[in-house]
This record gives C-alpha cells, structure tokens and sequence, in this order.
C-alpha cells in the first residue's frame, strides 16, 4: 500500500492521475492534494482539483500551493488546458471547499505522522523545492517522489525542455540533488503509452467516471489534433501508474542534473548515459512500457471507478 500525496496543476491529465489513484484504494492511499501554478494559475487549478473531487464524490484534503515559480515569472499552457487550465468538462456547482491550510504545514503535518509517504509530482516541482528549503529533515520520510517532467532526447515546451521543468527549473534542480529517491516519466514514456482516439471512444459510454474521462479527452485532444497526431499522452498518469504496476516499464538508473541558465536548454534535464560516468545514479529514469498493458490498465482503473461513484 502506497501513501501518497499527488502535487499537481490540474489539468486534463492531472485530473486523470487522481482518478487512476483513486481507482486502485487496495493500493494506493491518497493522504491529500497539494496544488501548484502551472498549467495555469492556482486559483484556477485549485478549483479544477475541487471539479475532479465534486465529479468524483471524494472528501480528499485540496491544499492551495505555490502560486509562482521560485525565481520566475509565471508561464501557462492554455494552448493544451484552455483558459481554466481544465477547459471541456461542465461542473455545475464545485462542493467541496479547499484546506485552511498551507501546502508547507500540510506536507509538515502528514510527513511527520506518517511513517513514509510517496509522493507524486505531476507539475513544476515549486512546492517540493519549497518544503526541502524550510524543513530539509523531512526528506527522510519520503519514500519517494514519482514525477512527472523531463525528457533524455527531446522537449515539448522548447525543442530541449519538458514543460514542468521549464516553468521552474530551479525548483526541478533543488528537487534532483535532494537526495530522495526519483522516479522520472519523462516524454520518452509518456508519448510511448499515448492513447489512440479510437481507444478514447470506450469512455463514451459508462458511469459517470468515464463520461468525465471521455469530456476531458475532448478538449484535451484538440492540441494533438491541431498538429496532426493520432493519438495523445496521458502525461501525468504515468507517475501513478508506476506505483500500481512498475512491472510494466523500463526504468535505467542515470544521474540527471538540471539546466538552469542556458539561453536554448532552459528547464532541460540532462541525464549522463556515458557507461564511464563517475556520479552516482540518482533518478530511475522510464525509457519506455508496455503501451497495450498501460492502456489496458488505465481503461480498467477508470471503468472500475464508475462503480465506486453513487
């Protein structure tokens, strides 16, 4: 059984994370929600979390977080998750109300009753640079951080830089060098286990849960469509398909450093794949999965929750 607190920036694939989370309770304990600026504001994806628990009928703890990378300025993605970072599903009235509280004394709180907690980090890293600078002791309950960002090869924001990293590197380079366990999907794994739109028609007709999936893939899939794919990544479920069957993936272990200043490789995370490297490895790196498997299990996990929603 993984505890897990998953710090997001929901976000259509955010949204999906935490419905594979809470679709698999015999394995995965979702302690609460920490969110993050990123894939907009978080005003704006702070509500989005509250629309997933409403659609969802959960009670799970919404924590508002950074509201601002590190260092700099805030950069969104409306060309994927439109202007309410969560464009496409129509939630009539938002039930839940977010926590009281702040996300350091919420992650303060629940690491220090806990005896070890993962955490899933599937936006920029602000809230984890945040909570290793006030409370660096902490870092010994976390099992560890399954995230979401980076890349080997390539980019998806820049030609060099995933998108989470490069809304706040500096946040991203704290986290890798923190010494806590890190499991990386980056764009590698994730454009391998991208789902087909003939796959996303399953969800059209189900339970409640599926008609949320199938509405979000509605929009989300605009931003492939318009730049001639077939199919579009489920980002985020990554990292929380990793914890239910890491049997799966190819994970390599590589030291992974971030790049800070470059003028062209802003955000890129750089991974040293030269056999006579002397630095210890300090991330598992997903270079690649099962993509029927993966498939198979998400549209499993997602079916499964229609039955646990009234």
């Amino acid at each position: 059984m993984h505890k897990i607190i998953i710090d997001c920036d929901p976000g259509h694939d955010d949204a999906m994370a935490i419905m594979l989370a809470l679709a698999n309770p015999e394995k995965i304990d979702l302690l609460g929600i920490v969110t993050v600026a990123g894939n907009q504001t978080v005003d704006k994806v702070t509500k989005n979390a509250l629309k997933v628990m409403t659609v969802l009928g959960r009670d799970i703890p919404v924590v508002r977080g950074a509201e601002r990378p590190l260092t700099r300025e805030l950069k969104t993605a409306p060309e994927a998750h439109g202007e309410s970072g969560m464009d496409g599903p129509f939630v009539a009235e938002v039930k839940q109300e977010e926590s009281g509280e702040t996300a350091l004394s919420f992650y303060k709180r629940v690491l220090e009753r806990e005896d070890k907690v993962t955490i899933v980090a599937i936006g920029p890293l602000t809230n984890l640079a945040l909570l290793f600078r006030a409370y660096p002791k902490l870092k010994g309950k976390i099992e560890c951080i399954s995230l979401m960002g980076g890349s080997v090869y390539s980019g998806n924001i820049t030609s060099k830089a995933e998108f989470n990293f490069y809304v706040d590197p500096e946040a991203a380079k704290i986290v890798y060098h923190s010494g806590v366990k890190l499991i990386q999907a980056g764009l590698e794994v994730t454009d391998e286990t991208a789902i087909t739109f003939d796959e996303i028609e399953r969800f059209k007709e189900g339970g409640k849960a599926s008609k949320f999936v199938y509405d979000l893939f509605a929009f989300y899939t605009l931003f492939s469509r318009r730049n001639g794919l077939h199919k579009t990544p489920i980002f985020d479920a990554c990292s929380v398909m990793y914890l239910l069957h890491p049997e799966i993936f190819d994970g390599r272990e590589y030291y992974v450093d971030i790049e800070t200043d470059g003028e062209l490789t802003r955000g890129m995370s750089v991974a040293d794949l030269r056999t006579w490297n002397t630095q210890a490895p300090n991330t598992i790196v997903l270079m690649g999965a099962d993509r029927d498997k993966f498939i198979q299990y998400f549209i499993t996990a997602i079916k499964r929750l229609d039955g646990f929603i009234a």
